[in-house]
Formats: C-alpha cells, sequence, structure tokens
C-alpha cells in the first residue's frame, strides 16, 4: 500500500486542513443532516478522504463514530462498501450516466444506514447531465446522501451549487504539509529533520498528496534525506540562486543574466521549474506592494514588476514548444533589460520630404533596431524581382550575417538555406525574405526551421518578428558580392549545403 493511503485521515481530528474539519463537526452536530455536500478546492487537499470520513460518521455502527472498527468502516476504509459509491464524473459524465445514477438512488440501502454517493471532478458532468441530476439533488430519497468534489465549483451550474451544503477547501500551508508528513515519517521510522521537511512541502505547492508522494519516492530510490541534497534534486535553490538571478533583473545585467541561464541549463535544470520558481518569488513582491506580505523586490515598483511577470509567464508556456529550452527565457530577459529601447519604431518619412509624404524616388523606411533598415516592397505575384537590381538600398549587411552566424552552430542546414535568400521588407512585425529557390522556400517554412528562424531573428531585431517567404529571381553574382552578402548557392563547393542536403535526402 503506498503511504498516501496508510496514512490517509481516518477521522475528522487527523484532517490535515483543520478548518474543513471543524466546520464538518459543526454541521454534523446538528439534528438535521444536509442531503448533499460540495467539497471544492484545488487537488491533493483531502477532498475524497474527508468525504469517506463524512460516510463512515452517517453509517458507522458505534456510539462514538467513526470506531474505524465497525463492518460499515472497515468496509469504507478498504473502499469495498456497497452503500458508498464513488463515481469519477470525468469517465462517467453523459446524460445515460446520470440516468442510471437516478434509478439507482431510489434502492434502499443494502446494510448501511444511509447510501453515499461521492462523486469526484463533478464539474466534468456535461451541462444535460448536470440538469438531469439537478431533480434527484432537489428532492433525494431519504435514504441518500451526495457528496460532490471538485477543483473547479465555478464550472458546475449555479443551479446545482445553490442546492448543496458548500465546504471549501485550500491550498496547505508549509507547516501543514510538515505537519502531514511527519505522521507518515513516524509511521515508517523514516529517519529526517524538519528543514529537510520543509523542503518537500516547498515543492509539494500546497498539496498533501504529493507531498507524501515525494516523500515515498525518494524513500523507494534511497534517496540521501538532507536538506541540501533535497534542494538540488527538487530543484529548488541550490542549482540556481534565485536571490542572485532577481538583483541581474533589477540591475537588468542581459549579459549577466544570459551567462546564469546557461549555467543553470548546463546543471541540468529544466527552465519550466526555474521560471516557475522565480515567478513564485515574483508573485509575494507584487502581492506584498498590495499589502499582502513582506517586499522583497522593494527596488522595483508595481508597473514594472507586472511587466516582468508577463514576460517570464509568456516565456514558460514558450519553453515547452520550443526547440532551444532557454531561448524564450533569453530573449524575456533582454526584452526588459532593452526595455522601451529595444522596441521598434513605426514607419517614418524621409526627414527631408514633405510631411505625411516620402522622399522621392524611394520608398518608405523601415527603421528598426541594430542599423537593419529594409526597403518596403509589395508582392504581387509569386515570384517577382523586388528591387533585387538594386539590392544594396536599403540592406544592412551585417544584420543579415549576424542572423546567418546565429542560426549557423544551432542548425547549420537552415544557414545553408538562407545564403539563397534575401532580406526583402520588414514592417515591425514581418521579416520578408526572398528565396531565389522554391525547393529552399518549401524546406525554410517548415515549421521546425521557421521556428529557429524566428526565434534568432526576434533575439537579433528585439521584438517577435514572424517570417514570410517568397519566391524571387536570383540576382547576379556580381550584385551579391557588392553588397558583401553571400545569397547564392555555390557550385559543389560549399560543405554546409553538402551536409545540408544530405541530412533531406540522405547519404
Amino acid at each position: 500500500m503506498t503511504l498516501y493511503l496508510k496514512y490517509r485521515p481516518k477521522n475528522l481530528d487527523e484532517l490535515d486542513l483543520k478548518d474543513v474539519g471543524e466546520s464538518l463537526k459543526k454541521i454534523l452536530s446538528k439534528s438535521s443532516m444536509p442531503h448533499a455536500f460540495l467539497f471544492a478546492g484545488p487537488k491533493g487537499t483531502g477532498k475524497t478522504s474527508a468525504a469517506r470520513i463524512l460516510a463512515k460518521i452517517v453509517n458507522c455502527e458505534s456510539k462514538n463514530p467513526p470506531c474505524g472498527k465497525c463492518k460499515q468502516c472497515t468496509s469504507i476504509d478498504k473502499g469495498n462498501n456497497l452503500d458508498v459509491i464513488e463515481m469519477d464524473a470525468a469517465s462517467h459524465r453523459g446524460i445515460d450516466d446520470v440516468r442510471i445514477l437516478r434509478d439507482a438512488v431510489k434502492l434502499s440501502p443494502v446494510s448501511a444506514t444511509k447510501k453515499i454517493y461521492i462523486i469526484d471532478e463533478a464539474h466534468m458532468l456535461t451541462t444535460e447531465a448536470s440538469n438531469a441530476l439537478l431533480k434527484t439533488l432537489e428532492e433525494p430519497p431519504e435514504h441518500v446522501i451526495f457528496i460532490l468534489a471538485t477543483t473547479n465549483p465555478e464550472k458546475l451550474i449555479e443551479t446545482i451549487r445553490s442546492r448543496t451544503t458548500y465546504i471549501p477547501f485550500r491550498k496547505a500551508n508549509p507547516d501543514e504539509i510538515v505537519s502531514s508528513l511527519k505522521r507518515a515519517v513516524s509511521g515508517e521510522k523514516i529517519k529526517i529533520d524538519g528543514e529537510t521537511l520543509s523542503v518537500i512541502a516547498e515543492a509539494a505547492d500546497g498539496s498533501f498528496r504529493d507531498a507524501i508522494k515525494i516523500l515515498e519516492q525518494l524513500v523507494a530510490e534511497e534517496k540521501q534525506l538532507s536538506k541540501e541534497f533535497l534542494e538540488e534534486f527538487l530543484f529548488k535553490k541550490k542549482a540556481f540562486d534565485l536571490d542572485a538571478f532577481t538583483a541581474l533583473l533589477i540591475k537588468k545585467d542581459a549579459k549577466s543574466l544570459i551567462e546564469e541561464i546557461g549555467k543553470f541549463g548546463a546543471k541540468g535544470v529544466a527552465v519550466e521549474n526555474f521560471l516557475e520558481a522565480i515567478l513564485g518569488k515574483l508573485r509575494i513582491s507584487l502581492l506584498a506592494k498590495v499589502g499582502v506580505g513582506t517586499d522583497e523586490m522593494a527596488a522595483l515598483d508595481k508597473i514594472s514588476l507586472i511587466r516582468l511577470i508577463e514576460l517570464l509567464e509568456g516565456a514558460l508556456k514558450d519553453s515547452t514548444e520550443s526547440l532551444i529550452e532557454e531561448l524564450p527565457l533569453e530573449i524575456a530577459v533582454i526584452k526588459w533589460c532593452e526595455g522601451e529601447n529595444g522596441q521598434l519604431q513605426t514607419v517614418q518619412p524621409e526627414a527631408d520630404a514633405p510631411s505625411g509624404t516620402a522622399k522621392t524616388g524611394d520608398s518608405p523606411r523601415m527603421k528598426t533596431p541594430a542599423g537593419f533598415d529594409t526597403t518596403q516592397t509589395e508582392f504581387s505575384g509569386t515570384r517577382k524581382e523586388a528591387n533585387i537590381q538594386n539590392p544594396g538600398v536599403g540592406v544592412n549587411g551585417d544584420v543579415w550575417k549576424n542572423i546567418l552566424e546565429l542560426v549557423k552552430p544551432i542548425n547549420a542546414s537552415i544557414e545553408a538555406l538562407l545564403r539563397s535568400s534575401k532580406p526583402i521588407t520588414y514592417d515591425g512585425k514581418t521579416l520578408t525574405l526572398g528565396v531565389y529557390y522554391k525547393f529552399h522556400k518549401e524546406r525554410l517554412e517548415d515549421i521546425r526551421h521557421r521556428k529557429i528562424l524566428e526565434e534568432i531573428v526576434a533575439k537579433v531585431l528585439g521584438f517577435p518578428t514572424k517570417v514570410v517567404c517568397v519566391l524571387v529571381e536570383p540576382p547576379p553574382r556580381g550584385i551579391i558580392e557588392e553588397i558583401k552578402v553571400e545569397t547564392v548557392l555555390t557550385e559543389g563547393e560549399d560543405k554546409d549545403i553538402i551536409k545540408a542536403a544530405e541530412e533531406i535526402f540522405g547519404n
């Protein structure tokens, strides 16, 4: 038997959330028993355990329920009591399932005083099923009690919520989790100190079940049960220094921040774990700025802190899909450090042109970071030269070279393909590449290749950028040499392109 099942609470006094236990005691002390309860709160906080305890109290054969020894109590603990029915609404959520339940509740209990229906994840019931259950909740038989458990009470229809007695469950605080763990530690004679249990409690994020599962895994794998080891094993502090990282964020030291990301990445720390930890720290500071708790980041004002949280939350979402796990975090850090200076400028007419018009003979120019100044061009067809006759105008070769240099160590094949293309236009959101060969265009538009390219371009330009490829006529070789950007394929001499071809077609 797992530790969670072995040491789950057996009575209301053992419930880990003491306020829930007190609420149930007061309700049960009254002469009349509610016919329906709604246990609502986060995962792993004891909702199902409380429901089973309530079932034992109602059906216990002794004068001091729950005794834990009678036939009813022992069978409920074992999960084989015929009159205590646990139903998972996630897999029995349809109207037909509820109709079967409505027919079953009419039958008298087999041996208990009351028939107890525990419906877990009740919010998963369909609207039709919820409406079908509603009538039974309004006028249930005297021998039936419903206990609905859910992590999302707001998803239940209002009419069901209004017909139940609401018992709120909350996330556990670290002291409550440590107290719960001590019950298992004592019973299993595990040698572990209170500080180490606090590390486990922090990792459990308010869930009693997650905490004891972590403890069970550590014991099963015979891990060292010391505070220092667990801080590193659970990726909370030792593998990365949150205080040092937040200090660098406050200073907006981009170079040092990028170096720190590289260091904890080399240690094998998942970016997702790091971001969750840093966001937790920032959240504490944000709440403190509105009067809840102590502010450990007084150097940041509330608006700046919200901006930083939004950037890191975006990085957390993107990191799960990024081919380079650290890249979304690196981009977020660079955006934070550069601030408004890292944002792209809007289209402006030439200084000596009349108001509202561009300089005669030229197209409107986009002014962007790092000297990237491209000439905007319309594309009406799938293959057009698009000012290739004068490619030196409006194109900063150093920026394009920078993009190629950053792409090459990540994926040499993409870099080789990019040499047969050229930046055409940039409007602040979309970079249009003119590609000389249809096959290369198709390869660059592959979702994996495009994602890498867009991340690198965003890093160089300092702003999220979509890359769009269009077919254009290859320019004469002399023009390419003139702007000092190698954009056409060499004929049989480029090892990177040979490698790209081998990856695509095989040796």
